[in-house]
């Protein structure tokens, strides 16, 4: 990869001779101007104004405009020359936790390669200090005509560096939030949750450009002479007027999508209609009405408890008469060995 900044990461008292690599690239499609009549190129072409000619890029400098309009030259040996440290230095000027770092402040990222063999082991170094720390360097440095704030970390075995926008670069979110009162209840927390669970699973490799992909097509069918594809009925849209409904049907289509099958818990949740709260007298009714449904119960209950009196009654008669029947049978027998005698 071709660099695009030689320089040294100043550590302390050790200096790291680096060069600075784009760490990303865009795929993004890109058109040209055309005439529309003939499909003729627009083209820009750079004129000097005082000459009123058209001049090469070899010509062409840098020139700071001052408020009555003089143009002051700036050259390139001029910038390289600036009075601060990070002129050509990447200063790390402290190290902190990576959650201290807005992600509101992440600009362009770089990577950072070792310029050379001596610079290995300090590079080495610095990283497994960083890996070790679970900490990121902030950095100042200065790039395209302007000091910057920068953030290192470890991606693999390389450093990294994120450009990061100045503190007072990011605006407050004033007037943005609803200003409205809204009230949010626990069951539908819990199905955001669950949608979040099931559609959070997922391989950031898995994700591509489905627009550039589409846009590919369209001028490739152009480029063979055919009709473009057509783009597909758009959703039915309206207004969401139930929104447990919504994140319900949100959660099973997520999960059907993925091919899994609904849980328990998912296939128990039901969104309850809406009802008017009753009135007394149709709270007393019912009162009465489930007393009424309660009385065959205690019906019921009073006959087994009559039916269990009467059989401890009749086993309790049986017992006396046996008692009685015996008692008789011993007189008998005693009055006849008297006789007897």
């Amino acid at each position: 990869m071709r660099s695009i900044w030689n320089g040294a990461i100043s550590f302390g008292l050790v200096s790291i001779p680096i060069k600075l690599v784009n760490a990303t690239e865009s795929h993004a499609i890109s058109f040209r101007q055309i005439h529309t009549e003939d499909n003729g190129r627009i083209r820009y072409r750079k004129v000097c104004e005082l000459e009123e000619r058209e001049v090469t890029q070899s010509e062409i400098g840098k020139g700071y405009e001052d408020a009555d309009g003089t143009i002051i030259p700036i050259s390139d040996e001029d910038l390289s020359h600036l009075p601060i440290p990070t002129a050509r230095t990447i200063e790390i000027v402290a190290f902190v936790p990576a959650d201290r770092i807005d992600p509101l402040q992440m600009d362009a990222a770089y990577y950072l390669a070792a310029g050379g063999a001596p610079a290995a082991k300090p590079y080495v170094l610095l990283r497994e200090a960083l890996k070790r720390s679970n900490k990121v360097a902030i950095t100042k440095y200065a790039l395209r005509g302007r000091e910057r704030l920068g953030m290192l970390r470890v991606v693999g075995d390389a450093i990294a560096m994120h450009g990061l926008l100045w503190p007072d670069e990011v605006r407050a979110p004033e007037g943005v939030a609803p200003d409205t009162s809204v009230t949010i209840r626990d069951k539908e927390l819990d199905l955001a949750d669950a949608l979040m669970d099931t559609l959070g699973e997922v391989d950031l490799a898995d994700l591509h450009d489905e627009y550039r992909e589409a846009l590919e097509e369209v001028i490739a069918a152009k480029a063979s002479g055919e009709a473009p594809p057509e783009a597909p009925e758009p959703a039915a849209g309206g207004k969401v007027l139930d929104l447990m409904a919504a994140l319900e049907n949100s959660v099973r289509a997520a999960r059907e999508s993925r091919g899994a099958p609904p849980t328990p818990a998912e296939a128990e949740v039901r969104s309850l209609p809406r009802r008017s709260a009753p009135k007394e007298a149709g709270a007393k009714k019912s009162t009465s009405t489930a007393k009424k449904k309660a009385a065959p119960a205690r019906k019921s209950t009073s006959k087994a408890a009559e039916g269990t009196k009467k059989t401890a009654a009749s086993k309790t008669t049986a017992k006396k008469t046996a008692r009685k029947t015996a008692q008789k049978t011993a007189q008998k027998k005693t009055t006849s060995r008297r006789r007897t005698a």
